[in-house]
């Protein structure tokens, strides 16, 4: 059997949920390939001290199979709070809840945060390493990471790979991640550096992305450190101020959107049906399915995080919208009369 089936499977998986001053809806779809490799993480209220205000949401692009990006989305986050948690101190001088003395916790600061975020994801690749089907190499999988951690005041945008994170803001793309990708410079010097070669803008010939976690074919070089080696699984971590007034929404992606639609394409795409539709699943839903008729030949996850200052259901655009759908099908009606009594079918 190929890559491929003979049809796209196109049913769903949808959740979505609302909390600390945001709501999200995801969807995602297995589409022409033969195995769901994706996977995704959403957190509303992190489970630790100080950080039951932050969320926390991703999507895990798999390769080779599905075993380490459905082993990320449940436990990169345990890994990522941990780390940070170690990397500062949580403990502050404010009075408890209850009116006593002791103290009450508070979140890591920011330095702490990405220092915690950048060791969770060398500690899962270590720790995953040790499972036997991915050591012995029965199981080659591996997977890219891109997701956002949300404090009150700080967006903290990760990525591992060639999924990808988008900010619109202020009516624009305000910031979008940095696919990792053999070709680019950096990368290209740390393969070589580890006695690898870049062809067909892939490593060694044969895997698409420099960074990932997983892959441990390409993390087996000698008196080569863990982010020295031919594939990578430090992440790039950036760091933003949140700006309320301004700041309306979050897309996470895998490359299955990516491919078919740009930044700039994907959130005008999103900003006008946040202007006819509040579901968010129904939003994400319209993205993947639009993308399989761009002809996505992926697996095909979406996040959708929507900040207070979203689009809004407008009126207008919900009466254009219905204006423009009665005139297609009317001239759908018109074209299939006239050729039914010319004898085309």
């Amino acid at each position: 059997m190929g890559a491929f089936l003979d049809k796209p499977k196109t049913e769903k998986y949808n959740s979505h949920g609302e909390g600390n001053g945001l709501r999200y809806g995801l969807s995602s779809m297995q589409g022409w390939r033969v195995e769901m490799e994706d996977a995704h993480t959403a957190v509303l209220g992190l489970p630790a001290p100080g950080m039951t205000d932050w969320s926390f949401f991703a999507v895990y692009d798999g390769h080779a199979g599905s075993k380490v990006a459905n082993y990320c989305s449940k436990h990169l986050l345990e890994h990522i709070i941990t780390a940070s948690l170690g990397a500062g101190n949580t403990q502050g001088s404010q009075s408890g809840s209850d009116g006593s003395n002791a103290p009450a916790p508070v979140p890591p600061a920011v330095e702490a945060v990405k220092t915690g975020i950048r060791t969770g994801f060398l500690k899962i690749d270590e720790h995953m390493r040790s499972f036997s089907d991915l050591r012995n190499g029965m199981d080659r999988s591996g997977s890219t990471a891109v997701g956002i951690l949300l404090s009150p005041d700080h967006f903290f945008f990760i990525n591992c790979g060639d999924s990808r994170a988008v900010l619109y803001r202020n009516a624009q793309v305000c910031f979008s991640t940095l696919d990792h990708k053999p070709c680019n410079p950096r990368e290209r010097e740390r393969i070589q550096n580890a006695g690898g070669s870049v062809m067909i803008q892939r490593v060694n010939g044969s895997l698409a992305v420099s960074r990932a976690l997983g892959d441990y074919d390409y993390k087996c070089v000698d008196g080569k450190g863990p982010t020295e080696q031919l594939v990578s699984p430090e992440p790039e971590v950036f760091v933003m101020v949140r700006a309320p007034e301004q700041d309306q929404f979050v897309i996470l992606a895998c490359d299955g959107i990516w491919d078919v639609m740009s930044n700039e394409e994907l959130c005008e795409f999103v900003k006008s049906r946040l202007e006819i539709c509040d579901d968010l699943e129904k939003v994400c839903n319209e993205v993947v399915d639009t993308c399989l008729h761009k002809g996505s030949r992926d697996n095909m996850s979406v996040v959708l995080v929507c900040l207070p200052n979203a689009p809004k259901v407008s009126e207008e655009a919900v009466r254009k919208d219905t204006e423009l759908n009665s005139y297609l099908e009317s001239r759908v009606e018109g074209y299939w009369g006239k050729n039914g009594q010319l004898g085309i079918y």
